[in-house]
């Protein structure tokens, strides 16, 4: 035993003694330690989105406007630019996952009504986000002198209705800006825009005397963003404004529509409006029990069908047979068809292949 580790010992200090003549090899260099990786930046813009797949939500209404919910994927065709297109999704499901953004008019034009129009939002928003499911979120812009993202991205409705609260008209109208923040300065939930998919509701009365973007940008870039756009139009009965083109604009070419609460309303209102106020028909003075009535039932009305037709419509989806690099740049029109007779089709005129 005592030789064995006599010999286990010389083996190893001959092995030291030759290890320790070797020339020490070179010491290796000390890499410089990469550069940290830049944070990444919030989603808050620009919103952009590279149109491989366009999405189009359709609503179907009958001659009553009523709405058609039970039609299938066969009942529907879809034309790109006069070719019909595969579709290769198909949804009627209700309550569709959405992001609401909702673009409030602060100017002085809402000063008369501007406490019907607060409890119509707070309305809208509560019926559109059920604050226990975070895929339907929505945030609040608000418009006066300047536009503001006021309450950004949230799926808590309670926010957006503890804003509401608190703000007051006053000043003018920047409604194109409002539109343009939407579009590039607000968070960005994950799946967006198809699914959740983008609206957009603008209360007010579509004018607009402050922004520095043009109608024609921001229409441009809501639909690059695959946005439908809904008003609902704070012009009072017995008057007219300027701004209901551009709402009309806005939503048609988007897919949406304008709902008027205020026109329209007293028209079976004996005395109103048509002869003086007397202790007659004085129910219906402004500030008493019928006026008040009234305005409340037509406010209720269009939030009812906006909110309604965003939770109803049916969701197409496509894969354009284009090729990008010579067609990219060109607005592409669309066309929906539905193989029924006496029916009304609202979906977005057409789409921008390339992202902006």
């Amino acid at each position: 035993m005592v030789g064995r580790l006599s010999i286990a010992l010389a083996i190893a200090a001959l092995a030291f003694s030759q290890s320790a003549e070797q020339k020490p090899s070179a010491p290796v260099p000390e890499q410089p330690k990469p550069a940290a990786a830049p944070a990444a930046a919030p989603q808050t813009s620009p919103i952009q989105v590279q149109v491989n797949e366009v999405i189009v939500p359709v609503t179907v209404t009958d001659e009553k406007g009523r709405f058609v919910s039970n039609l299938d994927a066969q009942d529907f065709r879809i034309f790109d630019e006069g070719k019909e297109q595969h579709l290769h999704f198909f949804s009627r499901e209700q309550k569709q996952p959405v992001v609401v953004g909702f673009l409030v008019d602060m100017s002085n034009a809402n000063r008369l009504h501007w406490k019907t129009y607060q409890d119509a939002t707070i309305e809208l928003v509560l019926n559109l986000l059920p604050g226990d499911d975070p895929r339907y979120s929505g945030y609040l812009i608000t418009y006066g002198n300047e536009a503001e993202v006021a309450v950004d991205t949230t799926p808590d409705a309670e926010k957006l209705v503890d804003k509401l609260r608190k703000i007051k008209p006053g000043g003018g109208a920047a409604l194109y800006d409002a539109i343009d923040l939407a579009c590039r300065k607000r968070h960005v939930m994950e799946g967006e825009p198809y699914d959740p998919r983008r609206v957009l509701i603008i209360i007010g009365d579509g004018h607009d005397t402050a922004s520095k973007k043009s109608l024609d940008e921001v229409l441009e870039l809501a639909q690059r963003n695959l946005i439908t756009i809904y008003g609902i139009g704070t012009t009072a009965f017995g008057f007219n404004s300027e701004g209901d083109k551009n709402l009309v604009r806005l939503t048609e070419e988007t897919g949406g529509r304008v709902e008027y609460p205020l026109q329209g309303l007293y028209s079976g209102v004996s005395g109103y409006l048509s002869t003086p106020s007397d202790e007659g028909n004085y129910a219906y003075k402004v500030g008493t029990g019928g006026y008040a009535a009234e305005i409340s039932g037509g406010i209720f009305h269009a939030v009812a069908n906006i909110a309604g037709e965003i939770t109803t419509q049916y969701i197409l989806r496509y894969t354009p047979d284009i090729n990008p690099k010579t067609e990219g740049k060109a607005f592409r029109n669309i066309r929906v068809a539905v193989n029924l007779p006496n029916i009304k089709i609202r979906a977005r005129k057409g789409y921008y292949p390339a992202a902006p």
